[in-house]
């Protein structure tokens, strides 16, 4: 639960417009090893976002900016808990195996409740920012529960 924290601290960073990025969204890159003054904040950065936050905490991550890159860290799970990582396709999906993460598009996030078509996610890049959106379940791939480092 300490990660939940940690990116719920976060909300609300978001994009600068224009030619000046957000320092904030810049650090997730770095923590990772990516060079963040070599990136602009408008890069896709959700994975970075969820890879700070892992890292911050203690746990394990994925390292890579594919939000698919997730399906190869911690367990599957079929019923989330608050705080899993939760891994949603995007884009034209055309029954591309699971395992090759690099034949898919996607979108990664913490998991915070579902209904019956929704799936709420803590998640960075969403509409730019850090916040809690709804994606349809009908985009899920895999719920992970991510373990300590």
């Amino acid at each position: 639960m300490k990660h939940i924290l940690k990116a719920l601290g976060e909300a609300g960073i978001k994009e600068i417009t224009g030619n000046q990025d957000n320092p904030d969204v810049l650090k997730y890159f770095d923590s990772i090893g990516f060079d963040g003054s070599k990136l602009k904040d408008e890069t896709a950065w959700c994975s970075a976002f969820v890879n700070w936050v892992c890292k911050e905490s203690n746990l394990n991550y994925s390292g890579k900016l594919n939000a698919t890159s997730w399906l190869d860290i911690g367990v599957s799970v079929e019923k989330p808990q608050v705080g899993d990582v939760v891994v949603f396709w995007r884009g034209k999906f055309k029954g591309e195996k699971i395992g090759n993460t690099n034949l898919m598009k996607g979108h990664v996030g913490f998991f915070c409740r579902e209904t019956r078509n929704w799936i709420y996610v803590l998640g960075g890049n969403q509409k730019n920012q850090v916040k809690i959106s709804a994606y349809p379940k009908a985009r899920l791939l895999q719920y992970r529960r991510i373990d300590a480092a």
